[in-house]
């Protein structure tokens, strides 16, 4: 390594160089710049590597010392300001305690920030990669001014999160793993955060029970299904006038439908209800084409033609009468003829349920050479199982020729 010297002293060819002129030499010597820059760079420093440092002058030994490169980073830096110090590669190990300020793009891997200080949050100053903390506890965050655009936490636990003042935009907090202890936020509608519990929103009804065997609940809910008022009513124990109709009656008052009698020998009205405790036969001018007599049978799954008890009788230019086991005997002996129309009643009425047992009685107008007549009757009948089915029939080979049948009941 060639050294350059200060030429201010100078010597005689083949001259004599004596002590004076030597100690001027070793005095007035410089090293110039060109003795550093002219060495080979090195691309990394090891821990034995030696820096010289200078000691201020009128310091106790100030002397130049020699410090190695890592008790320099270790151990010898004083406390104090660096501002334009720049470290970048991560912080692996250590605390940082007292005011730090970090700049962009920082990244703590290991390690807890105890106190910490970010000054101002300007938005457009602070983005989603300025600062990313991959592992540790954030004990307190608090955003006074500006706006965290995103805040996303994967691993740890954010204990505290506070926004006083600025907006938290886009994604405010995306937490796959981990819990936020303590999240206070208002809400707009009807439900509320404070200090990490929820709260649904009253709707001013009282709490409790309404209605009961003597009291009608009265409620109202509204569009997302919440009770918005609860009340009670009493039931009336007279109904209003005219609220009650037969058509509201569990077993109603029913009428069938009218069927003429103007032909065949016999017309059925069928599917009666069981519940069935009373009906009422009309006949309007019916009429057969002969002296057959006219009879009523009843029955359950089919009509029965046997087991009948009772007659009929008739008054007016002279009387007659008659019986018969095959049915209710409606034309007494004598009563019938082409000529006759009969109009009139016969009631059934359930005597006894548990036999089945029901009874009759008729009464019917008519009409016989010019004279107006009547005849009456009654009789009883057990028939297997309950009331289904009845039958207006003739007693020979006469088919209907006039007149309407139609039926009533009523439980």
């Amino acid at each position: 390594m060639a050294i350059k010297f200060n030429r201010s002293q100078t010597f005689a060819t083949n001259g004599t160089v004596d002590a004076p002129s030597l100690h001027n030499l070793v005095d007035s010597l410089n090293i110039y710049q060109s003795l550093i820059t002219d060495q080979t760079n090195v691309t990394s420093v090891s821990t034995a590597d030696e820096l010289l440092i200078a000691i201020a002058a009128g310091s106790t030994g100030d002397a130049p010392k020699a410090v190695t490169v890592q008790e320099l980073f270790q151990d010898a830096l004083s406390a104090g300001t660096y501002t334009n110090a720049n470290i970048s590669e991560a912080l692996s190990y250590g605390t940082a305690t007292g005011t730090r300020l970090v700049s962009a793009n920082a990244t703590i891997t290991t390690g807890t920030i105890t106190t910490g200080v970010i000054p101002s949050l300007t938005a457009g100053t602070t983005t989603s990669t300025a600062a990313t903390i991959t592992s540790g506890t954030i004990t307190n965050l608090a955003s006074t001014t500006g706006t965290i655009a995103t805040l996303n936490s994967t691993t740890g636990t954010i204990a505290t999160l506070v926004a006083s003042a600025g907006t938290f935009a886009g994604s405010l907090v995306n937490v796959t793993t981990g819990t936020i202890g303590n999240l206070s936020t208002t809400l707009a509608g009807d439900f509320t955060i404070s200090q990490g519990t929820g709260t649904l929103g009253t709707t001013a009804v009282t709490a409790g029970s309404y209605g009961s065997v003597t009291a009608i609940p009265f409620i109202t809910v509204d569009a997302k299904g919440r009770v918005t008022n609860a009340t009670t009513g009493t039931f009336s124990t007279t109904p209003a006038d005219g609220s009650i109709t037969p058509a509201k009656l569990s077993q109603p008052f029913t009428s069938g439908t009218a069927v003429a009698t103007t032909s065949g020998t016999a017309i059925d009205f069928t599917s009666i209800p069981s519940w069935v405790k009373r009906v009422t036969v009309s006949l309007d001018q019916v009429s057969i084409s002969g002296t057959d007599n006219i009879l009523l049978q009843i029955g359950g799954s089919s009509i029965e033609t046997t087991g009948y008890i009772g007659g009929s009788a008739y008054a007016g230019s002279g009387t007659g009468g008659g019986s018969s086991t095959s049915g209710f005997f409606i034309t007494p002996t004598g009563s019938a003829s082409a000529a006759n129309t009969f109009s009139g009643l016969l009631t059934l009425v359930l005597a006894d349920a548990s036999l089945n047992k029901w009874v009759a009685s008729f009464c019917f107008y008519f009409s016989q050479s010019a004279l107006n007549l009547s005849s009456a009757g009654g009789g009883r009948k057990a028939i297997t199982g309950t009331l289904e089915k009845l039958r207006l029939t003739v007693t020979g080979t006469n088919t209907f020729d006039n007149g309407l049948i139609n039926i009533m009941y009523e439980g």
